[in-house]
């Protein structure tokens, strides 16, 4: 079978079953979630095994340690994935929810929210995106079509059958959940030309795939860009308070696209900051403007690219800038309008910088790597938009609906 006639039966089988998703009850939903959970917890040393192939193949690769780690899979993140699918679980069913009104023709009008139908997910490497985007999609009514990178493979066949098994234990069309297995390059460009039966891509991974989806798609794209993230110390800011929470945004888990890739600190306290900093980064390599390479001499110079550049390794550039104004305007210019945040005391440049600052997500004396689905509260996310429409920020349940409008008359007509 060619590949895309092979793409097009997988999507056919999703919209098929998405259909039948469109009636099925909260309780029966959260019935699946809850045996996916028992069977990811249950069988997880077989999850571990194939995700280990897909290790040593990456190492064989020369895959770099930060797309090793986003890779790899443990005890801990097996756990954290049922962690998260019980959470879902528990989670209140937006589906069917209703704002209601009587108009004054006499009929009632009411706005229903409702599943959007087919989702298709296109990432990479990280297993436990495919864990959350099935869970996701299933709660909110949703299928799914899942376009992991190859590198993955193993590790999302793995995941895949435990929850096409955890759907058919519910009672709900297996289909629900599809995996591309086959990687050929052109899979993803008859992916996102599905337009009959998917209505909507969500891309997540790098710059080249994602300007690729939305080049190509003739289906709906909400962009999951790079997460090329500041924080700027202001010249009013608790210094020790701000050495935690740069330590903590660029180091808790740099390959991740809510980490910090860029340092603003004011001038008027760089010479006492950037000192104290260098060392409480300890083996993060720093790339400084002219002004940081004055007072910290011995890093390398930052390039015009790096400030455009999403790392996602142990790498952070510096620079000095003179005022709240112009680290906005860095911001503004160098920025992916993912999560951005300033460290001050000052409640006027905080509400400036809250103000001026176009990011789906600002921090005010916060880490970047708050900005999370989970932490916020959604239970997990499918991912975070840096669009504007139809969802911005980290996605949850709710953003992963439409509405539809029903008008209950009793024999009105348009005069």
């Amino acid at each position: 079978m060619d590949i895309e006639t092979y793409i097009e039966s997988l999507c056919r089988e999703a919209k098929e079953a998405s259909i039948i998703l469109r009636s099925v009850s909260a309780m029966q939903k959260n019935n699946a979630l809850e045996s996916i959970a028992q069977g990811i917890d249950t069988r997880g040393d077989e999850i571990i095994r194939e995700n280990g192939i897909d290790c040593e193949q990456g190492r064989k690769a020369g895959l770099s340690k930060a797309f090793l780690d986003r890779l790899t899979l443990n005890e801990s993140r097996i756990q954290d994935m049922v962690t998260s699918l019980k959470e879902i679980a528990a989670m209140e069913d937006p589906i069917g929810e209703i704002a209601g009104l009587r108009r004054p023709q006499g009929f009632l009008l009411e706005k229903v929210r409702v599943p959007i139908g087919v989702v298709a997910m296109i990432f990479e490497s990280r297993p436990n995106v495919t864990v959350d985007s099935a869970a996701l999609c299933l709660k909110s009514g949703n299928s799914v079509v899942l376009r992991g990178g190859s590198d993955a493979l193993s590790s999302n066949r793995a995941l895949v059958s435990i929850i096409r098994e955890g759907l058919s234990r519910a009672g709900l069309p297996e289909n629900s959940v599809q995996l591309v297995e086959r990687s050929e390059h052109t899979g993803v460009s008859a992916l996102v030309r599905q337009n009959r039966f998917v209505d909507l891509i969500i891309p997540r991974g790098g710059e080249s795939l994602i300007k690729r989806v939305v080049d190509e798609a003739t289906v709906p794209v909400i962009k999951h860009f790079k997460g090329v993230c500041h924080l700027f110390v202001d010249e009013d800011c608790d210094l020790l308070m701000a050495k935690e929470v740069v330590h903590n945004a660029k180091v808790q888990r740099p390959a991740t696209c809510n980490a910090l890739e860029t340092l603003l600190v004011h001038e008027k306290v760089a010479s006492l900051f950037l000192p104290r900093i260098r060392e409480r980064l300890g083996d993060v390599e720093l790339r400084g403007c002219a002004r940081t390479r004055e007072i910290l001499t011995d890093i390398g110079e930052a390039h015009e690219e790096d400030f455009f550049t999403e790392y996602l390794d142990m790498r952070l550039s510096v620079k000095i800038v003179d005022s709240l104004d112009d680290a906005i305007e860095h911001i503004e210019r160098y920025g992916s309008s993912h999560t951005d945040g300033i460290l001050s005391n000052s409640i006027e440049n905080i509400e400036r910088f809250v103000s001026l600052v176009d990011s789906a997500v600002v921090m005010v004396n916060a880490s970047t790597r708050l900005s999370d689905g989970g932490v916020f509260g959604l239970g997990a996310e499918i991912g975070i938009s840096t669009d504007k429409l139809h969802a911005r920020g980290p996605m949850g349940l709710k953003e992963l609906t439409t509405y539809k409008w029903i008008v209950l008359g009793n024999g009105q007509v348009r005069p």
